[in-house]
């Protein structure tokens, strides 16, 4: 009787401790989510090849002139608007400066849309432009731009991102974002094109 108490306890161990680790093991994070889920990365200048040789492998139909301008535009536009904004670290004091009324721009929003005028004026071809966001409507809200090749999911896109650290320019597969969860806003795209359309006429 006393081994089968101890199989009994023992068994009750297994079931508590050990089995739930066997069962992540077994099912746990399947490789592709774990790929999915790496952070952004760092453009190391505006001729950053792995940006701009990841970009040009979205598709084999994919200009790698496009994506070398895409790339460089990216990366220029966060360094100049960093400088006319008078940017400073972290992001959250800049929003508070903006909305305070002592800098021009600076929320996520503007660089977003900064971008997203500048690379809608290289008139792409082969390369299609998202407008991304997450915690929509909530003081969390975030917004990129999403670039994929033209008629390819935004699921499978490339994020741009200059707000994160204050004109540096990350990047990497949308879906692998590990702090936010991106959305397509195909109408806050059209919607801010004709704003900047509208105004600069």
């Amino acid at each position: 009787m006393q081994v089968m108490a101890l199989d009994r306890t023992g068994f009750r161990r297994f079931a508590l401790f050990v089995a739930p680790a066997l069962l992540l093991l077994i099912i746990g994070v399947p490789a592709a989510d774990a790929r999915r889920r790496e952070e952004p990365v760092f453009a190391k200048s505006a001729a950053d090849a792995a940006l701009r040789n990841r970009l040009a492998s979205l598709a084999p139909t994919v200009s790698p002139e496009e994506a070398r301008t895409v790339a460089q535009t990216a990366y220029t536009t966060g360094r100049e608007l960093a400088r006319e904004w008078r940017v400073v670290w972290p992001p959250g004091l800049q929003n508070f400066l903006v909305n305070s009324g002592a800098r021009k721009g600076g929320l996520c929003f503007q660089w977003a849309t900064e971008l997203l005028g500048r690379l809608h004026a290289l008139k792409l071809q082969t390369l299609e432009l998202h407008w991304a966001e997450s915690f929509a409507g909530t003081v969390s809200e975030h917004n990129v731009i999403v670039v994929t090749a033209r008629g390819q999911p935004f699921s499978q896109g490339i994020l741009l991102d200059n707000w994160r650290y204050s004109g540096r320019l990350i990047w990497g597969p949308v879906a692998g974002d590990p702090h936010y969860e991106w959305e397509e806003n195909a109408g806050e795209l059209s919607r801010r094109l004709q704003t900047r359309e509208v105004a600069a006429r």
